[in-house]
């Protein structure tokens, strides 16, 4: 519990900051209706973990916490649209217990909410001109910004595609959560360590340790899904097998399965209730695929922490991109 309190200390230093200049970037937004809707989420609240991520990195080659400040808060500002657009997708009725955009302001007011804040993200990445950063550095990083929307669109195309299909491969999955969760992290890092005027090898040293904690954020999530208590999850536990997901765990599962299992496990995953998600992880457990996960999970985070040994010199900064990278599998226990 002792990293979850220290990130959450890190987390809380830069938040301030950082939710001035998203309300900065939203303030000329109209009408009333569009602009209270934009704001719904973003005053929720929030980890800030992301643009926490882009700002630790500026400082880890020499940068200041303003040379990445506006860029941190486009990438919060991508990622509140990205969950306005799932929440709309999902019909998911609250976020961040709140009621969901959707649910006050209706399906075609959130979408445009979520279009609002995808808009300003990209102009506050480009007036970090204002806080000194010059244009050279600024395009690179609005560049790296940009290529990770993309990727979060595709991201979420392919994670749609797999739920009609039982034979998603390993490599399959992980290309979508890289797109869908990792994709977005590792543009924080990276337009981060660009911000910083790090060189090459640090700029790419950042956004691949961004990749990884994000892939292990993202094969933590599937894991608790199973392995957690409802009462830490917040939600009823295997949820992911009632939808239908296909999670690293299932997908090793089918990998590994013989054809009797694997019929069932395909079975269960196709039925509507959770009255047979016990039998499922029974499953997921005869073929090792919740310990698989998390040791998939462990060694990803373990290359980033050394990526950061090896292209870092010794900074607080660093220390705390150590210790984000541990509450990921900190949150795995």
């Amino acid at each position: 519990m002792e990293t979850k309190l220290e990130v959450t200390e890190i987390l809380k230093r830069y938040s301030a900051d950082i939710d001035q200049e998203m309300n900065r970037a939203l303030e000329t937004v109209d009408p009333e209706t569009l602009l209270q809707a934009s704001e719904h989420l973003v005053k929720a609240g929030g980890k800030k973990l992301r643009p926490s991520l882009a700002i630790l990195s500026a400082e880890a080659v020499g940068g200041t916490v303003k040379s990445a400040l506006k860029t941190g808060a486009a990438v919060e500002l991508i990622h509140t649209f990205s969950l306005i657009h799932d929440d709309i997708m999902d019909q998911d009725e609250k976020r961040r217990g709140k009621p969901s955009v959707h649910v006050i302001w209706g399906e075609p007011m959130a979408i445009l909410a979520g279009d609002t804040l995808f808009s300003k993200a990209f102009a506050s990445v480009m007036q970090s001109e204002d806080d000194g950063v010059t244009p050279e550095l600024i395009l690179p990083a609005l560049h790296t910004v940009v290529d990770s929307c993309v990727k979060i669109c595709e991201g979420q195309a392919m994670d749609m595609g797999f739920t009609e299909r039982m034979d998603v491969s390993e490599e399959e999955y992980m290309i979508m959560i890289y797109k869908k969760t990792a994709a977005l992290i590792a543009a924080a890092t990276k337009a981060g360590a660009i911000l910083g005027g790090g060189s090459p090898e640090q700029v790419e040293a950042l956004a691949e340790y961004g990749r990884l904690i994000g892939l292990a954020f993202q094969i933590q999530d599937d894991y608790l899904d199973v392995a957690s208590s409802e009462e830490d999850l917040g939600k009823p536990v295997g949820s992911d097998i009632v939808e239908g997901k296909m999670t690293l765990l299932v997908v090793h599962a089918l990998s590994q399965a013989s054809e009797e299992d694997k019929k069932r496990l395909h079975v269960i995953l196709k039925e509507d209730g959770d009255e047979n998600v016990s039998e499922a992880v029974e499953i997921l457990e005869k073929y090792g695929s919740i310990e698989y996960a998390w040791k998939v999970a462990r060694e990803n985070v373990n290359l980033a922490k050394e990526l950061l040994i090896n292209n870092l010199d010794d900074s607080p900064s660093r220390d705390a991109l150590f210790l984000i990278a541990d509450f990921v599998l900190e949150r795995i226990n």
